[in-house]
């Protein structure tokens, strides 16, 4: 087992690091080498920047250019790279447990009530066949340039993805298990404690790991259309400075967020989800 865990880490960091090369040599090598027609665009530092430049612009952006004057350009930075990750992950955080608390909850009342989703199918499928991010100018409108509209933005976005799986998962609940719990004297919410939710908690978790990424894509699109700082303000000024290196140190950060989160998720999940087969091995 540990030498398999040890071999896929060896083609991770080998992948990587070809991936970087080709990035950050790829396209001098390929107009020096190849007719400008055959040269990849795709490419092109215009677009994408190279590993160095970004690398740059991250040293400039974080206030590690100078290092002596760290405090004083963090100081005078009002959106410089750390506050404006702090900011996003703080309105996507909100969001992500407001949204989904509220997706488990309402997902769990109507997955039990057959009659209270026959009553409220047809405004839930009313609003989840609107695309969220045509909501986001008017949460904004709403709520303001600041921290709250992107909150709300991100709640709307996770709510849809999160009530949807734990009412299917509460709907597939086996329904013998349900009779036998009430045969034994079980009342409601022991059955709903001791069997439902076990139950359906692989689907929550199934729906969590990409609402953290929906979590994050309502903050940044929140952001792009109006904010006073963030990650996404970053991009738009980078933008309109047509700097790619910015962009990409901005995205690069948004990435990793991502994956330490979800990462986060998966643990919790491995450990609730702990009797199931696929995570025994974990624990």
């Amino acid at each position: 087992m540990a030498q398999r865990k040890l071999s896929i880490l060896a083609w991770q960091i080998f992948i990587l690091v070809v991936l970087l090369s080709v990035w950050e040599w790829g396209y001098d090598t390929a107009k020096a080498l190849l007719p400008r027609a055959f040269v990849p665009s795709i490419l092109d530092p215009y677009f994408i920047a190279k590993p160095s430049m970004i690398w740059t612009s991250f040293l400039k952006l974080g206030c590690f250019a100078d290092p002596a004057g760290f405090l004083a350009c963090y100081g005078a930075t009002p959106n410089n790279l750390w506050l404006a990750t702090l900011v996003t992950i703080k309105n996507m955080l909100w969001g992500f447990l407001w949204g989904a608390s509220l997706g488990v909850l309402i997902g769990l009342t109507l997955g039990r009530s057959a009659y209270l989703s026959k009553i409220f199918e047809p405004f839930i499928v009313a609003m989840n066949s609107i695309p969220r991010i045509a909501l986001v100018p008017l949460i904004i409108l709403m709520f303001g340039l600041g921290d709250l509209s992107k909150v709300v933005t991100a709640s709307i976005v996770v709510f849809f993805v999160v009530f949807f799986n734990t009412f299917e998962g509460t709907r597939s609940v086996d329904r013998d298990q349900i009779a036998a719990a009430r045969l034994l004297g079980a009342s409601e919410l022991t059955v709903l404690r001791t069997v439902v939710i076990p139950s359906a908690l692989a689907w929550v978790f199934a729906s969590l790991t990409p609402a953290v990424s929906f979590a994050l894509i309502g903050v940044i699109v929140g952001e792009f259309i109006g904010a006073e700082r963030g990650l996404g303000k970053l991009i738009i000024e980078a933008e309109a400075r047509a700097n790619a290196a910015e962009m990409m140190v901005s995205i690069i950060v948004m990435m990793i967020v991502g994956i330490i989160l979800a990462f986060i998720v998966r643990r919790i999940q491995a450990y609730l989800l702990r009797w199931q087969p696929q995570f025994e091995q974990q624990h």
